[in-house]
């Protein structure tokens, strides 16, 4: 039985496993379940030849590595559609932050993935199984930030949520309020947390800490009491305003489910889109839901005509990522409870929208 785990290369999703020197591989295959943590040896490379460390280096893998990953779903429009493998089905690396499936499907730009062989499950001292649950954190007290809470929404994938969400972040820090920002559902991977941070987040958390490492295909009770305790986690680490980014479009049926419940959560609803038609979709679809978007922004943004448009199409305001770290941000904000002379002088330009 496979022992030694002092060469494999830990996922993105296995960030809050400590002590790796206590850990084991179990002598079986464990029975596929959400978030449970397994050791794979890498069989071939396909598309994602690399995989993101708990620091959040691309680590280049090789065939024979081991990698230590969790199973879960992955719902990418513009990437690879997978499930938990089920018996005699391939295994395959469905995200570069270590998870862990079977790919059903993949957008045509993709090539094949990276083939895995699961040797184990990862236990702990004890040979227990362990999961990304039995690592969460504690839930937190009820808690609301004294100056609210800013939801960010996307028509689709890659409509530039991440970047609008950490634009808010900045445009807040830089007025000198304690930002809290969370990403509420997508797949384990630290380039949000780091964008957050690198805004100037003061508490950043997502959906890892809270049991997955992957929310798609978990209940949607489980991610509506996930989006309530990231809020509250973020209030109860001392952010004032809490930003909150919801994965994928609104078509999805998980964002969908957590949109639903926005009017009483949220104070502030920004959409982020590609462009007018996106805005005019999904501001209708967010209208049936009962959800009021205050803004427009995200990959639109890049073209003036294209936010004219929006705006002429939508009847909002459309605000670059750039607006929203200068200053722009603190209109999303209630009147009082801001700082007197905190809105910054100067727009700060941000990188091109992402994810």
């Amino acid at each position: 039985m496979l022992k030694n785990l002092s060469k494999a290369k830990w996922g993105y999703v296995t960030r809050r496993v400590s002590e790796h020197d206590q850990l084991q591989v179990s002598g079986t295959v464990p029975a596929p379940r959400l978030g449970d943590f397994v050791v794979a040896k890498v069989v071939r490379l396909g598309d994602l030849d690399h995989l993101e460390n708990v620091h959040g280096r691309r680590v280049q893998m090789f065939p024979g590595d081991l990698i230590v990953g969790a199973f879960g779903n992955r719902y990418a429009t513009d990437f690879y559609e997978g499930y938990l493998p089920s018996a005699n089905e391939p295994v395959h690396l469905l995200t570069a932050g270590g998870l862990i499936g079977t790919v059903a499907s993949a957008h045509t730009s993709k090539s094949g993935p990276t083939e895995l062989e699961v040797l184990g499950g990862l236990t702990d001292s004890t040979g227990a199984q362990m999961s990304v649950e039995d690592v969460m954190v504690d839930l937190p007290p009820d808690a609301v930030p004294a100056l609210g809470t800013i939801v960010v929404l996307g028509s689709s994938m890659n409509a530039g949520k991440t970047t609008v969400a950490s634009a808010i972040a900045r445009g807040l820090s830089l007025a000198g309020i304690q930002v809290g920002a969370g990403k509420v559902t997508g797949s384990g991977s630290g380039k949000d947390h780091w964008s957050y941070l690198d805004a100037g987040a003061d508490v950043v958390t997502d959906f890892l800490d809270f049991g997955m490492a992957s929310t798609f295909g978990y209940p949607h009770d489980r991610l509506i009491e996930t989006m309530i305790a990231i809020r509250n986690h973020l209030a109860a680490g001392g952010a004032e305003v809490a930003v909150l980014e919801i994965a994928d479009g609104v078509l999805q049926h998980e964002t969908r489910a957590l949109a639903a419940q926005l009017p009483g959560f949220s104070d502030q609803v920004v959409l982020a889109v590609g462009d007018a038609l996106g805005a005019v979709a999904g501001i209708g679809v967010l209208d049936e839901l009962g959800v009021k978007v205050a803004v427009v922004s995200g990959l639109v943004t890049a073209s003036p005509l294209a936010s004219r448009e929006a705006a002429s199409a939508t009847g909002l305001p459309v605000i670059t990522p750039g607006e929203f770290a200068g200053g722009a941000a603190l209109d999303l904000l209630p009147q009082v409870g801001v700082p007197t002379g905190a809105r910054p002088n100067e727009l700060v330009e941000l990188g091109g929208p992402s994810a």
